[in-house]
């Protein structure tokens, strides 16, 4: 029988024992030999002690992962019952932008939504409770100045020293966020986030807006278009607007140069298509740049085009005039009409430059005779004054899509015999160019009255619109408006090849209940070619002053006809109008009525 040493794990035989010690092996000693060394026995013991050790630390290694498995498994039921569910994406939410393309006409992207850095100011990164920068504020405050030269580095240099969180710059291109990682500030993060760009900066801001995180769409078409813009079915393909980039541009060039030539207050124009109230361009100066807005606003926000309301002066002439034929008021353009001061009660209407005692109504559009104007709409009377301006919707807020819409200004007493006759040549009611706009429109295009509109439309969505004139009265406003940019004060808008007519217009505006001679709008409204009308263009400029560049005068005739008379040659050919100076609408029927007094 074998037992096992619980000591050395060997087997032994049983063998007899000493009688002399009673000891066991003595008689294996005497039977087998000498006995087993001490130092064997020693290393046998320390290779048991090894092996124990060894799995001691298996089952611990062991037991510390069961422990953080069973102590994940607990998180994740807990997180599956009480956490937040998992956010999920569809693969249209990874392929399509956050918030829909706007473009112009012809695709044109006017405003995009794309990914983009921001540089954050985290003054906790380091987590060691000491100073959140490496370097000293100052320094960081100027090599970051170094990249954004448009950085104020004393105020970022406060900014970093305060140990205030936030935003120190959004919008930050790779590069500029690469140079700023080179760095090796752990406090300057860089967060992805969407971003919304308008890559033609500061371009028709007044038409598109702006965006405020968490907010939406600001004053232009951004706000129109917030739901059809966020939504996920729709936000895959652009919103084509009516304007042209092209002429945009153009626009709010020649624009910005009448202004500062003349050291002006502010502007805006418009060119409108007549046939559909598309609005191929529509400005307001000065303007702002949309990607720089915060969620404070954005200064000039203001539209002069569809939110200022002013008396437009003489360029209501030709629509007292239209509507005065229309009535069978004027049905000889060669008769003679008092031109001397018409005297009502204690007030009295006179003519700035006086041209003589008598003159036909096409000298009088030529010479902007303000009496002669009033005897007509005295003539036409309050009753059919008022419909004209009924029928033209200057009655109500334009009609465009801009939540930005000014109200007529209509005087108190419109039945006022007095009230009646300014009204004919723009004063004391005040409506917006865009109102303007709309009226020529209607004068040239054969009679008939359309909204605007800032979206593109195809043939099958151009409204029927409304007759407000006849069209034998629109052919022969045509001819008048013409004239008048041949031989009168609409001279300096007369580009040649492109048969351009328009009347000036040059108002007062009120100041404490009073006219101020100080401070006047200057307009111009126009159309070309005028042998067959396709756009109405309108120019204003905001209290214009005389300086060289105007020959030291205020009056439309020196301002803003000639900001027309430079657009229209850059605008007609992108519009499909070239020169041509073989063409002209036919005014020989009434050129003798105002050479022969010249």
């Amino acid at each position: 029988m074998n037992a096992i040493s619980p000591a050395l794990g060997f087997a032994f035989a049983d063998e007899p024992r000493s009688a002399q010690t009673g000891r066991p092996g003595a008689g294996l000693a005497a039977a087998q030999g000498p006995a087993i060394p001490a130092g064997r026995v020693q290393l046998v013991q320390l290779r048991f002690q090894s092996l124990l050790t060894a799995r001691l630390r298996v089952l611990l290694i062991a037991a510390i992962f069961t422990a953080v498995a069973v102590t994940a498994i607990l998180r994740i039921t807990w997180l599956g019952f009480a956490g937040s569910a998992p956010t999920q994406s569809s693969l249209a939410d990874q392929l399509l932008p956050p918030r829909g393309e706007i473009t112009d006409r012809n695709g044109a992207p006017l405003a995009r939504a794309f990914p983009a850095y921001a540089l954050w100011y985290d003054p906790d990164a380091m987590g060691d409770g000491g100073s959140p920068l490496v370097g000293d504020p100052e320094d960081v405050a100027a090599k970051l100045a170094s990249i954004f030269p448009d950085m104020d580095a004393a105020k970022t240099a406060k900014r970093l020293a305060s140990g205030k969180s936030g935003y120190l710059r959004r919008r930050v291109l790779p590069e500029d966020a690469n140079r700023v990682f080179e760095m090796g500030e752990i406090a300057l993060q860089f967060p992805q986030e969407t971003d919304r760009h308008y890559p033609q900066g500061s371009l028709a801001a007044h038409v598109l807006g702006y965006v405020v995180e968490q907010q939406g769409g600001k004053i232009g078409m951004e706000q129109v278009l917030e739901e059809r813009l966020s939504d996920p079915d729709l936000r895959g393909d652009p919103v084509a607007l009516s304007i042209d980039v092209r002429v945009q541009g153009a626009l709010e060039d020649e624009l910005r140069r009448g202004m500062l030539a003349t050291d002006a207050l502010g502007a805006a124009g418009i060119v409108l298509d007549v046939d559909t109230g598309e609005i191929m361009a529509m400005a307001s100066l000065p303007e702002f740049d949309p990607n720089v807005v915060g969620a404070d606003g954005a200064p000039n926000v203001f539209n002069r085009a569809t939110n200022g309301a002013y008396e437009l002066g003489s360029t209501f002439k030709p629509l007292t005039v239209a509507a005065a034929i229309d009535a069978g008021i004027v049905r000889d353009l060669g008769r003679d009409w008092d031109a001397t001061t018409v005297e009502v009660g204690k007030r009295r209407i006179r003519d700035l430059k006086p041209k003589g005692e008598v003159l036909n109504v096409p000298q009088a559009l030529i010479y902007s005779s303000n009496t002669v104007t009033a005897r007509i709409a005295d003539k036409l009377g309050t009753e059919r004054m008022q419909q004209l301006l009924v029928d033209l919707n200057m009655d109500k807020r334009p009609f465009i899509e801009l939540p930005a819409r000014g109200k007529p200004l209509w005087p108190q007493d419109p039945a006022n015999r007095h009230t009646n006759m300014v009204i004919g040549y723009g004063h004391s009611l005040a409506v917006t160019p865009l109102h303007l706009a709309n009226a020529y429109a209607a004068m040239v295009n054969g009679g008939i009255w359309r909204p605007a509109t800032l979206h593109k439309l195809s043939a099958a969505d151009v409204p029927r619109g409304e007759r407000v004139f006849k069209a034998s009265t629109s052919s022969r406003m045509r001819q008048m408006l013409r004239m008048i940019s041949i031989y009168g004060t609409g001279r300096s808008a007369d580009a040649p090849g492109f048969r351009v007519g328009g009347k000036t217009g040059s108002a007062e505006k009120p100041s404490n209940g009073r006219y101020s001679q100080r401070k006047i709008i200057s307009t111009f409204a126009a159309a070309f070619p005028m042998d067959r009308p396709r756009y109405v263009v309108v120019a204003m400029i905001d209290e214009p002053r005389g300086t060289v560049a105007s020959s030291f005068q205020r009056t439309a005739a020196f301002n803003a006809a000639p900001v027309v008379g430079r657009l229209v040659p850059r605008i007609g050919p992108m519009l499909g109008v070239r020169p041509d100076a073989n063409r002209d609408v036919d005014i020989s029927d009434l050129r003798y009525l105002v050479e022969k007094r010249k």
